[in-house]
C-alpha cells in the first residue's frame, strides 16, 4: 500500500500523510524500510526529501533522462544570492537578507522564489514590527538532492569546489569580518564571486 500510495503521488509523502491512508495499525516507518531495502540499487530507489519520502530515478542513471527537456527559467544573480542566505541562514527577514546581501532585496526577488516553490514565507518573529521570515521548501530540498539543510555544502567544501575563491578573506557567510589583516574599510568582492 505504501508502495502505491508513493507511486502515484506528485509530491514527496510524509509519514503522517501515509499513516493517515494505510488502516488503522499499520506502520509506514517499517514499510518505507523495507521498501528502501528492496529498492536499493535499482532503476529506482526511494529517497527521503526533508520530512517526506518520494521514489526517484537512480542517481546513476540519470543520464537516461536527457533526451526530457524541461524548460527551466534562470535565477537572476541576486535571486540566486538571496536564495542562498534563505538556504544557510533560515528562517530569515528580509531586513537579514539586506544586511547580508548589502543591497535591498526587491519584491520581485523573492516573489520570484516563492513563485518557483524554492522559498516560503516562515513565522512572523516576535520582535517589534513581527517580521515575516523566509525558509526554504521541500521543493528546494528535492530539486538540489538534499534530505535537509544539514546535507548544504560547509564552507570548507565550496572552498574546494572554487566558488568562493574571489570573496575577500576574513569575511564568513554570514558577511561578519573576521580577525584578520583587512582594514574593516577596505573594498572587497561581493560573498558570491564576480
Amino acid at each position: 500500500m505504501v508502495e502505491a500510495l508513493l507511486f502515484a503521488s506528485a509530491q514527496p509523502m510524509t509519514l503522517r500523510e501515509l499513516a493517515d491512508r494505510l488502516p488503522a495499525g499499520s506502520d509506514p516507518a517499517e514499510a518505507l524500510r523495507r521498501l528502501r531495502a528492496r529498492y536499493a540499487g535499482r532503476g529506482i530507489e526511494l529517497e527521503r526529501v526533508g520530512d517526506a519520502w518520494a521514489f526517484r530515478t537512480a542517481a546513476d542513471l540519470s543520464f537516461l533522462m536527457q533526451e526530457q527537456v524541461v524548460e527551466t527559467r534562470r535565477l537572476s544573480r541576486a535571486a540566486t544570492e538571496t536564495l542562498a542566505i534563505v538556504a544557510y541562514h533560515q528562517p530569515v527577514t528580509r531586513a537579514e537578507i539586506e544586511e547580508i546581501r548589502g543591497v535591498a532585496v526587491s519584491r520581485g526577488t523573492l516573489d520570484q522564489l516563492i513563485e518557483t516553490g524554492w522559498v516560503r514565507l516562515g513565522r512572523r518573529r516576535q520582535t517589534p514590527g513581527r517580521p515575516v521570515t523566509f525558509v526554504v521548501t521541500e521543493a528546494f530540498l528535492d530539486h538540489f538532492g538534499l534530505a535537509s539543510t544539514q546535507d548544504l555544502p560547509a564552507l570548507a567544501e565550496l572552498r574546494a569546489a572554487g566558488l568562493l575563491d574571489s570573496r575577500p578573506a576574513g569575511l564568513d557567510l554570514a558577511g561578519k569580518q573576521e580577525a584578520t589583516d583587512i582594514a574593516p574599510d577596505e573594498p572587497g568582492d561581493d560573498l558570491f564571486g564576480d
